[in-house]
This record gives structure tokens, C-alpha cells and sequence, in this order.
């Protein structure tokens, strides 16, 4: 009720869109950060005509329903860009999409064709403003100066313990200033609606600067309890309700009720933004015909083809080439395809050097001011700043057009988990692209050894997971990555020199799982993935000199494989022996596969990571003498391989 002024004078005089044609590129970006609000949202979905009816807003947070408690992107609503549950993800996700929109017009636009040149328009709350997430990505959006992103601050001093005043008395104007933001100040958000006309359209005119418009307002305006933190998260009641629409002079007795001339006003605006949309399909035209290639170029991006030739691309190695570690070979990877997939953009974490994510021929994205980039860049200095890293590319793949990577060492996903979870949530096609994968990273030591992450990351619904064993299993992790176009990946990666490996490839790398060595009437099948497959393999060597033989199963990822078929899945694992797993972290998680797990469920050390996997057990010898004992244990009975699609 407090943002419906802010909301009402943004939606009819600024923020352009065609709810007949929601997925338009050129379309105005709104992003409701305070998603609690979601009500506002909706109802002026409703009214501007997108696939919102009145009996969805009657059974709002109800089974099956299109309007959950909060904006949810990619389930069932038309024009939700992106999912704004969290605090401070809904404007870290609009600095990617303000970014996004600077790098598509910078590679698109030509003289006389401004085919890309919308606004992101946000409305964020205290709650946002205090969360962390935020402040790494407005921070970024100052340093860039994305002059197109446009953020209403619904200033009303009231959070869920009460009064603002209890933890939150910052000046936000000068915070923002100081990280290079514009910011306007508007003292009457109830009623003013000429001043933020007025705010909103000084802010267009700052194209240097993202711009932040403090507006003060009422929580609750109108109602008997407004500007109390009672009115937060509780109903108003039957009482208040009916006070409320006496008090702005509706029927009291009318429920779910729009007049003829309120739909009629917003049909107008619509029919106002449906016109621009026809004028820039006619521009689109002409550029299409003047620039035939960049037009097929947008077209497929926003479609999201890859270019055909794309896995031939990807390089394959054999068992003789030298050993090398997967950080490396995704560098190789990236630097094969960068020039073919334009649309890949993204950068590091302030690990440039050791994730080794530039290609040879990038560019930074930077503003064209500071001479060290411009906006066609496609190589992102995130900065130390993981969650806002993972926040952007969220932003940045919800605008279309591109394929986002971030990339720090593994175990600083976990400072990201939030924004990971939503790309898995919002089905956002993200890279994160992880390096230093385990102990293997060494002598940094346990605050760097991700020990448990793996088992975290697996947990998360629609998600991949990917961790390759060497250069045949990377270049098939990237397929997996740029194919799925409906989920992020992580690709988690050595900082170690690894072998390649006799019988892997790309695409045996795509089922998951697969046997990668075996031998007739095997005592034991060893499970591992990334470092551990080559102990394992080495590990059976041993045992092979005793006349022991065994099976080697390569696993990079546990979620492709759980999508092949029972019968895939039963020649993978086969009954009536037992299965080991290794893996150089936790064992959590691998008793769905293994009957016996090695690992370690204790933090790292910081040495030299050879003397790390001594230290643990996770050598070949020490391997094959425990294999020996599990073959031994389970000679007489061995309890079948369960796969968990069967229960």
C-alpha cells in the first residue's frame, strides 16, 4: 500500500512493455526487490493486462496457484524477470540486467539504430539495503556506471522487529554516493506523485551514474495501524479493510473490484507502449536489412542456439598427452570457444590468475571513461565480492541474450549459496566455474580446503554439478554447462596436475557416470570423481599384479547420471559386488551409491597436498589394501546396488 503511488506513477509515465509480447528484448526491466510486496506486483500485472487474472489474485499463497508469496521467475508468471524472496537479490539481480543491457547495446546498436536502449527500474526496501548481497552489487554498479539502472527506495522506516531505528541509521544516500550513485530525495511518497514524476525523470537524464530515489512513505497507507510494523505480514482485517476503502471512497461491500475506468486508463498506457514496441519491430527491420548479420546474430542469442559447430569445438585428449590440471584445461576450453559463443560473458572473483577464466583475446567490460575497457567487454572484474558475483549473473542471464560465468576458488561458492540457490530456482542458464576444488589446493590450508561444499552444492534441486577427471571430462562438462539452458552448473575444478585418462570422453562425460575400466568377474568397483579417479584407477593396477580384478567408474556428476535410464544405471553398478567410493571431502551423500565411502569428515591440513592425500589415506596402495578388506568382508553376502529412482 505504501509503494502503490511509487508503483502507479512508474508503471503509467515510464516503464515500457507489452504484456502481449512479454519476452520483447528491447522491453523496460522491473524488478520488485522488496518481494514481500508481491501483492503490488501483482495486482498491477493484473490491471496492465499480463497473464494475471482476478481469481489468481483470490487465491494468492495458495496451492497451485500463479501468485506465490513471493515473485518467482519461470514458474507460470509472464514478466517476472527475476526471483526476489531474499533481500538484496531482487537490485543485485538489476545491476546484471543494467549491465546486460550496456554490453547487448554496445555489441548491437549501430548509428541510427538503437535497438537496445531500455531502462531497469527497481523498487527496494530497508530490508534490502541491509543485507550484505547488496552492497558488493551497487558497489560494482557505481564502479561501472550503469546510468540506466533506476532504483525507488520505499523509505518508510518500519522492518519486521518494528522502528528502523532499532539496527538501521545509515545515511543510504551517502553510501550510495559514495560508491558513484546519483541519489534523489523525495519527501512525500504517499501523495506526491508530480515529484516523483519530476525524481524519476532527472534520474533518466544522469547517464553516467545508476541513480537512487529515496522516497519517504507510509507502510499501511490508509489503514487504521499505517506506518506500524503491524502491518507487515498480517491481513488488515475485515474492519480495516472496509475503513480503508471508505477512507479513498470505494464501495465498502465490493470485493476483488475494478471500475471500467481504471481498466480502461491502463489499457490506454498499454496501448501507449504497444506502439513503441511496433515502432522498434519497424526499426528492427530496417536493421535487419542494413545489418543482416548482427540481426541473425540477436536472433539466435535470443533464442538461445548455440552456433552448430560448438562440440567440435571442444578439444579431446589421449592417455599419453602430460598431465595437467583441470583449472588449465578449462582455461584451454574457454580460450577454444570464447570467439564462437559471444554470448559467453562473465568474469572472476579478483582470481583472474588462479581460476584462469581470461581468454587470450578479451576485452573488460568497463565504461569507456576509465580506459581500461568499454561496455562490448565480455571479461567482468567482479571484484571480492562472490554473492554479488552470483547475484549479477542471475541479472544478467534474465535479460537474454548471453551466457553468464562467475568464477572463484570452491570453497567461496558457499559465500554465494544464496544467489546459486536462486539460479537453480529461477532456472538461470549460470556458469560457476570453481577452482581449488578440495585439498588438493594444499598449503593454504582448511579455511580453503571445501571439505563439505560439494555435498551442499549436490543437495540443490536443478543444478549440475560437475567435476572432471581430466581434458575429455572438462570439455564434457562444458557441453553439459552451455547445453542445459534451464540450469546453472557448477564446474569444480584442480588446482593439481591430473593424467588423462584411457577410455574417457566427452560425451561418456554426459551420462553422469561410466564404467571407464574393467576386467571379467571384478571383485570390486571403485566410484570416484575429478583427482580421485586416477588413484583409483592406480589403485586397481595394484590390485590387478595380486590377480584382484576390479571395475573403475568415472562419476563427474551424479545429476546427469541420476537422469539415465534404470537399466543404464544397473550396467554402470553391477550387483553382487561391492562398490567404494573416493572423493577428497566429505563423504556425505555417496552411501546411494557406495557401500563403503573413503574421504575425510574432518577439516583439511595445510600442507603439500601430496602429503595431504598421504595423510588421509587417499593413495593408491593404502586404496587397494582397504579395497582388499571390503572384498574380503563381503565375500559371502553382498547387499544389492539400490538405485533410488526404483524406491
Amino acid at each position: 500500500m505504501g509503494c502503490a503511488p511509487m508503483a502507479h506513477v512508474l508503471f503509467s509515465k515510464f516503464v515500457k512493455v507489452n504484456p502481449a509480447n512479454p519476452t520483447w528484448i528491447n522491453r523496460d526491466r522491473f524488478v520488485l526487490s522488496n518481494g514481500h510486496g508481491c501483492v503490488l506486483q501483482y495486482v498491477m500485472w493484473h490491471l496492465i493486462g499480463y497473464n494475471i487474472s482476478i481469481d489468481d489474485l483470490k487465491s494468492f499463497r495458495q496451492m497451485g496457484s500463479k501468485t506465490p508469496g513471493h515473485p518467482e521467475a519461470n514458474h507460470g508468471i509472464d514478466g517476472i524477470e527475476v526471483s526476489t524472496g531474499p533481500l538484496g537479490q531482487g537490485i543485485s539481480n538489476a545491476v546484471g540486467l543494467a549491465l546486460a543491457e550496456e554490453h547487448m547495446a554496445a555489441t548491437f546498436n549501430r548509428p541510427g539504430y538503437e535497438i537496445i536502449n531500455n531502462y531497469t527500474y527497481v523498487i527496494l526496501g530497508d530490508g534490502c539495503l541491509q543485507e550484505g548481497v547488496q552492497n558488493e552489487a551497487v558497489a560494482l554498479a557505481g564502479h561501472l556506471k550503469l546510468g540506466k539502472l533506476i532504483a525507488l527506495y520505499d523509505d518508510n522506516h518500519i522492518q519486521i522487529d518494528g522502528d528502523t531505528s532499532l539496527g538501521f541509521t545509515e545515511d543510504v544516500c551517502m553510501r550510495l554516493e559514495a560508491c558513484g550513485w546519483h541519489t534523489i530525495v523525495v519527501g512525500n511518497g504517499d501523495s506526491d506523485l508530480e515529484s516523483m514524476e519530476k525524481a524519476i525523470e532527472q534520474a533518466k537524464a544522469v547517464t553516467d551514474k545508476p541513480s537512487l530515489i529515496k522516497i519517504r512513505t507510509t507502510i499501511g497507507f490508509g489503514s487504521k495501524n499505517e506506518g506500524e510494523e503491524k502491518v507487515h505480514g498480517a491481513p488488515l482485517g475485515a474492519e480495516d479493510v472496509a475503513n480503508v476503502k471508505t477512507k479513498f471512497g470505494f464501495n465498502k461491500d465490493e470485493h476483488f473490484h475494478v471500475s471500467a475506468d481504471v481498466y480502461d486508463f491502463w489499457k490506454a498506457v498499454v496501448a501507449k507502449n504497444t506502439a513503441i514496441e511496433t515502432q522498434w519491430k519497424e526499426t528492427f527491420a530496417k536493421y535487419s536489412a542494413a545489418y543482416p548479420e548482427l540481426a541473425a546474430e540477436l536472433n539466435r542469442r535470443i533464442s538461445k542456439k548455440l552456433p552448430a559447430n560448438f562440440r567440435s569445438l571442444l578439444p579431446t585428449y589421449k592417455p599419453t598427452d602430460s598431465a595437467i590440471a583441470t583449472r588449465k584445461l578449462s582455461e584451454t576450453v574457454l580460450n577454444k570457444i570464447a570467439e564462437s559463443i559471444p554470448e559467453l560473458i562473465g568474469g572472476s572473483a579478483d582470481l583472474t590468475g588462479s581460476n584462469l577464466t581470461r581468454w587470450k583475446t578479451a576485452k573488460d567490460f568497463q565504461h569507456p571513461s576509465t580506459n581500461l575497457g568499454d561496455y562490448s567487454g565480455r571479461y567482468i572484474r567482479f571484484g571480492v565480492r562472490e554473492h554479488g558475483m552470483a547475484a549479477i549473473c542471475n541479472g544478467i542471464q534474465a535479460y537474454g541474450g548471453l551466457i553468464p560465468f562467475g568464477a572463484t576458488f570452491f570453497n567461496f561458492i558457499s559465500y554465494a549459496l544464496g544467489a546459486v540457490r536462486l539460479s537453480a530456482l529461477s532456472k538461470h542458464q549460470v556458469l560457476y566455474i570453481m577452482t581449488h576444488d578440495s585439498i588438493g589446493l594444499g598449503e593454504d590450508g582448511p579455511t580453503h580446503q571445501p571439505i563439505e561444499t560439494l555435498a551442499s552444492i549436490r543437495a540443490l534441486p536443478n543444478l549440475i554439478s560437475l567435476r572432471p577427471a581430466d581434458g575429455n571430462e572438462v570439455s564434457g562438462a562444458y557441453a553439459a554447462a552451455l547445453e542445459n539452458t534451464t540450469r546453472p552448473s557448477v564446474l569444480i575444478l584442480t588446482r593439481q596436475n591430473l593424467p588423462h585418462l584411457e577410455g574417457s570422453s566427452l560425451e561418456k562425460t554426459l551420462r553422469g557416470a561410466y564404467v571407464l575400466s574393467d576386467s571379467p568377474n571384478a571383485s570390486v568397483c571403485f566410484v570416484a570423481s575429478g583427482s580421485e579417479v586416477s588413484l583409483v584407477v592406480d589403485a586397481a593396477k595394484l590390485l590387478a599384479q595380486e590377480g584382484i580384478h576390479s571395475r573403475v567408474v568415472s562419476m563427474p556428476s551424479w545429476e546427469l547420471f541420476e537422469e539415465q535410464s534404470h537399466e543404464y544405471k544397473e550396467s554402470v553398478f553391477p550387483k553382487g559386488i561391492p562398490v567404494i567410493s573416493a572423493e577428497a571431502m566429505s563423504t556425505f551423500g555417496w552411501s546411494k551409491y557406495a557401500h563403503v565411502s573413503l574421504g575425510l569428515d574432518t577439516f583439511g591440513m595445510s600442507a603439500p597436498y601430496q602429503q595431504i592425500y598421504k595423510k588421509v589415506g587417499l593413495v593408491p596402495d593404502v586404496v587397494a589394501e582397504k579395497a582388499k578388506k571390503v572384498i574380503a568382508h563381503y565375500k559371502t553376502a553382498v547387499p544389492e546396488y539400490k538405485l533410488a529412482t526404483i524406491l
